[in-house]
Parts: C-alpha cells; sequence; structure tokens
C-alpha cells in the first residue's frame, strides 16, 4: 500500500471575477483579443502563501454544491455578491497533486463577470483585496495563475 491509497482530498471552490461594461458575452470576446479588463484579487491573511496574492475562494462545505462555496466564499473574502447560477465553470480540472502545500486539494473553478466599480470589502481570510488590471498582474499563489488563463482562455 502506498500513501495515496489513503489519501485525504479536500474539495474547494475558486472565483475568477472580473469587470465588465456590458454584456457578459462581448466583455469575454474582448479580453480574448486582447488583455485589458481588471480582475478581483485577494492578499492571503495565512498560511499557506501568507501576503500572497490569490483568487477568491476556499472549502466546500459539507452537503454544498461548489458555486454555492464559490459564491459564499466571494462574499465573504471580498464582499462581491453574486448568485450562484450566475457563475459559469471555468474548464479545465485543477488537481494537480502539488497545488497546495497543504495537502492534496481539487478545485471547481467559476468565472464570474461584475459591473465595473463594484465595491469590494476584505474580508474573513484576506488581508486585503482590489481590483488589478489583467495586463499587470502580481504573482499568484497557488496555481491561480493556470486558473486565471483557463477562465480567460488566453495566456497572460
Amino acid at each position: 500500500m502506498t500513501d495515496t491509497d489513503n489519501e485525504t482530498i479536500c474539495y474547494t471552490a475558486d472565483v475568477v471575477v472580473i469587470t465588465r461594461d456590458r454584456l457578459f458575452r462581448r466583455l469575454v470576446n474582448r479580453i480574448l483579443r486582447r488583455t485589458s479588463g481588471s480582475v478581483l484579487l485577494i492578499q492571503r491573511e495565512w498560511p499557506p502563501y501568507e501576503g500572497a496574492w490569490a483568487l477568491p475562494g476556499g472549502h466546500v462545505d459539507r452537503g454544498e454544491p461548489s458555486p454555492w462555496a464559490a459564491s459564499r466564499e466571494l462574499a465573504e473574502e471580498a464582499g462581491v455578491h453574486v448568485q450562484p447560477a450566475d457563475l459559469q465553470p471555468v474548464t479545465g480540472h485543477f488537481d494537480a497533486p502539488d497545488r497546495d502545500p497543504r495537502g492534496r486539494y481539487v478545485t471547481a473553478a467559476y468565472i464570474a463577470v461584475v459591473p465595473a466599480g463594484t465595491p469590494i470589502v476584505a474580508g474573513d481570510d484576506a488581508r486585503t483585496a482590489r481590483w488589478w488590471p489583467l495586463d499587470d498582474l502580481p504573482e499568484l499563489a497557488f496555481d491561480h495563475a493556470e486558473i486565471l488563463r483557463a477562465a480567460l482562455g488566453s495566456t497572460l
């Protein structure tokens, strides 16, 4: 028997929140042509990656569907309220064995589009939260750069 035979897998949900100025599809098409717009990032309050920038997200609670967890975590960490039904799944699997130093974490990723100027308030596990221009991003914790690339369908 190997260590992975009894591996505990934690389930999380992360959210890529970008601003919009028109309809969702028009914004996504514009982003695919050139890197513009902003993305919401939080600065992590706790290890791992304390002080690093990351997408809002966290654990899926027992009995909770992942879109609900994503919506809840977004509200808790950044004060942004998006209905679970308004979250679009990001294509891809984010389950690399080493994506989180705490152990095996698998995440469901979603994209949310909100109006430009949506207010944000850091809370819960976030030291601070801010809008970052997509063409001037900091280094991101975990595999969040990969999730962001998948969400936007482009290389950043």
